[in-house]
């Protein structure tokens, strides 16, 4: 059990498109976007929680045009939040300090959650790591769903701890990492990085 739980904690700490999104929400919309960030994101590994534990996971990987389709949305999908982040950096950084917190529409944050929500379901690495790393962990003998499901529930405990740290530490230097120049650049850098993990995604072998 210790050794689950620390190597899903380094996986977790890995930066990844996750952190990407939790980081660009948190910035731009506060603790609270990011924690929805983070809980839409644990509710996309609880698809594949499911999935893996009803074998639908082994399925979707033992089928290369189902694979390929779901790698495809999922790319896809971190391309067009790529954009979007990148020309929120644009008008981030045309903006005068103080002027994104004068009188700006309150924007839906349920939006956050859809945006963590996806960010996993849609990502097939995901599905990999529940159906090649989690049986490892497995006893050979006996009932297995039940100690799956304890070590699924492991690992999303660990993801909103960290996560929640995560969001809390961003927060904090939320008065630093708000101003204009600051943001705008972050949002560039997470814009490309979210791309660079489309393009990773859509160039890994089905």
């Amino acid at each position: 059990m210790l050794t689950f739980a620390g190597a899903s904690l380094v996986l977790i700490m890995i930066p990844g498109p996750d952190q990407a999104l939790i980081t660009r929400n948190s910035l731009a919309g506060g603790r609270r976007a990011g924690l929805l960030t983070m809980v839409g994101g644990m509710l996309g590994l609880s698809v594949h929680v499911s999935a893996a534990a009803l074998g639908i996971s082994a399925v979707l990987l033992a089928s290369a045009t189902a694979f390929t389709v779901l790698k495809a949305v999922g790319a896809a999908y971190l391309v067009w939040m790529g954009v979007a982040t990148l020309r929120g950096a644009g008008r981030t950084l045309r903006e005068r300090p103080g002027e994104d917190e004068a009188g700006a529409p309150a924007r839906p944050q349920g939006r956050h959650l859809r945006y963590g929500f996806l960010s996993n379901a849609l990502n097939p690495k995901v599905a990999l790591f529940f159906v090649t790393f989690l049986p490892q962990f497995l006893p050979t003998r006996g009932s297995v769903l039940p100690r799956a499901l304890l070590l699924s529930l492991l690992f999303a405990v660990l993801y909103v701890l960290w996560f929640s740290l995560y969001v809390c530490t961003v927060d904090r230097l939320g008065r630093w990492l708000r101003r204009p120049r600051v943001r705008g650049r972050i949002e560039q850098v997470t814009g490309l990085l979210l791309i660079g993990f489309a393009a990773r995604l859509a160039l890994q072998p089905s």
